[in-house]
């Protein structure tokens, strides 16, 4: 087996080379080609790291779990392939649909809502067959009425879309070699804490990402998203691989060798 799943953490174990795809939000199509350019380019040894926000903008988000599911089993029908070779690394997106999951226990269900629906979850829900504005009225109608339409959204993802909550149940806070070289996350980490301790901070950012020296020793540190979508970016120490996908950019995926080096790259 070639890696182990923790609770929050993946570690890869045995990677020759680790392609890191940078957030898709949405775009079903682009993920598609972009799988066609990485089976021609996978090699024996090759793991890949998905770097979170599959959902969040635009219509194309059900197909684009679909391509995930797709390709995963794609990679594990392969010569030696496993399940774990394919890692999915939760981002903001994913985020907010794990706190929806749980809304019922908020104490103001209703304006933590309000929040989420115009960064993302709006075009999630719409994307799942509901409407935002009844969301917000669940969400007001009280936490026994609020979790009955919870438990009947999950209900219809479960049974229209076989294998998107099994996925979302799947993701990791980030992932690592187990040599200690790399380290992925999906939009940063907060350079004072251990990795173990890292929280909003792996999906949300948290200030400059252009670290003065190695994290907790790891040789590079890749993140899958940047607010400015700046495409494949390298300094010292990390790499950016967030090209704007779903917002008029490229899509791509980089893939890194156990030094820490780029080692090849495709951008669709």
């Amino acid at each position: 087996m070639s890696c182990v799943q923790g609770d929050r953490f993946a570690t890869l174990r045995r990677a020759k080379r680790t392609w890191a795809v940078g957030s898709i939000q949405g775009a079903a199509d682009q993920l598609g080609e972009l799988h066609e350019r990485l089976s021609e380019r996978l090699r024996p040894g090759d793991r890949i790291v998905y770097l979170g926000n599959y959902f969040g903008v635009g219509t194309e988000i059900v197909g684009t779990i679909d391509e995930l599911l797709l390709f995963r089993r794609t990679v594990m029908a392969l010569p030696g392939g496993f399940a774990c070779d394919v890692v999915f690394v939760r981002g903001s997106q994913e985020e907010m649909w794990a706190k929806l999951m749980q809304l019922h226990l908020a104490i103001n269900p209703a304006q933590v809502l309000e929040w989420m629906l115009p960064r993302g979850l709006a075009a999630t829900l719409e994307a799942y067959g509901q409407k935002p504005a009844a969301a917000l009225s669940n969400a007001r109608s009280g936490a026994r009425h609020l979790a009955r339409w919870l438990n009947d959204l999950r209900s219809m993802v479960q049974m229209l879309h076989p294998g998107h909550l099994e996925l979302m149940s799947a993701l990791r806070r980030a992932a690592r070699t187990d040599s200690g070289t790399l380290l992925f996350v999906h939009a940063g980490l907060d350079q004072e804490r251990p990795l173990d301790a890292q929280g909003d901070a792996l999906w949300w950012g948290s200030g400059t990402f252009d670290l003065a020296q190695p994290y907790a020793g790891f040789k590079r540190v890749i993140r899958g998203y940047e607010h400015g979508h700046p495409g494949l970016v390298l300094t010292d120490f990390t790499a950016t691989v967030d090209g704007g996908a779903g917002v008029g950019g490229q899509l791509i995926a980089a893939s890194f060798d156990d030094a820490g080096a780029l080692a090849d790259s495709v951008a669709v």
